[in-house]
């Protein structure tokens, strides 16, 4: 039979700091809406594929105003060749989205909305907070665009080389293809948040060091490089690099806030445990003494 003794005490009140959790672009893995980026508002339902709902937003039709005032579309016999390299970027964008969402419910997550817009696509995802997990979310996106790399470069060598008697449309189209797919993959995996460069070593350094400070080190690197690129871009009178640094710049900033919520989220769960262990350990002293 069990001694009597003196009854614990009231187990202490967890301490939480709560967190407002949204489905956001996997872009943010700490569940926040981040400023700038398209929301259902705005935006025209195109199509539901694997349960997830595409939609465009409005500003989406910037994009073939800039290519025309740019005069890229004059290298093509007929500007229905525009049209289709325009239509062929939507569709590798969508693609490397695709690979967010469907990665993201790979690993146990929430996806159901992709919005595409000027500077890009934005999959709305909400991947379990481990470091693997989002890990996988994240690469996965960029790892399409990496499949499409020796694809895009063996249509490019094959009517370049291999096949005689191509239109010259042809070829400028898929050669152009190829270097634009190379050339996102490439931009997007730089080491910058929020890009998903930045968000892989994000989520490589949370293995280490935890999530806090590894978001932490990433958006103050994306702070830096955007105000570094903005000031280039300003300088050299570069509209469209503004815009992109003012974009990387806003959601970095947005990052180190989250980051500063996270580490006294951090504290406060350690502090948690810590009473609870205390009070535990206090228990089981009285216990021993009268038992």
């Amino acid at each position: 039979m069990m001694a009597s003794g003196k009854r614990l005490g009231p187990r202490p009140a967890p301490f939480r700091v709560g967190l407002r959790r949204k489905p956001i672009y996997w872009c943010d893995t700490c569940a926040y809406t981040l400023p700038m980026l398209p929301q259902q508002q705005g935006s025209f339902p195109l199509f539901n594929a694997f349960g997830i709902q595409v939609l465009v937003h409005w500003s989406w039709f910037i994009l073939p105003v800039l290519v025309f005032q740019s005069g890229h579309h004059r290298q093509f016999s007929s500007q229905v060749w525009t049209a289709i390299e325009l239509l062929t970027i939507f569709g590798i964008v969508l693609m490397h989205e695709f690979g967010h969402a469907l990665a993201c419910r790979s690993v146990g997550g929430k996806a159901d909305r992709i919005v595409l817009w000027p500077l890009g696509g934005v999959a709305y995802v909400q991947p379990p907070q481990r470091p693997g997990a989002v890990l996988w979310s994240i690469i996965a996106g960029p790892l399409v665009n990496a499949i499409l790399v020796p694809i895009l470069f063996l249509a490019d060598m094959a009517v370049n080389h291999w096949i005689a008697g191509v239109s010259p449309d042809v070829i400028r189209y898929v050669h152009w293809m190829y270097v634009l797919n190379l050339v996102l993959l490439i931009f997007n995996m730089l080491p910058v948040y929020p890009l998903d460069g930045g968000q892989t070593l994000h989520a490589i350094l949370w293995y280490f060091i935890g999530r806090a400070r590894s978001l932490q080190i990433v958006a103050t690197i994306g702070i830096v490089v955007a105000v570094a690129a903005g000031a280039w871009a300003a300088y050299t009178n570069n509209t469209w690099f503004v815009i992109m640094a003012v974009f990387v710049g806003l959601q970095a900033f947005q990052g180190w806030r989250v980051s500063q919520i996270l580490v006294r989220v951090e504290a406060a769960e350690r502090d948690e445990r810590e009473r609870q262990r205390r009070w535990m350990e206090g228990g089981a002293d009285d216990f021993e003494q009268r038992g």
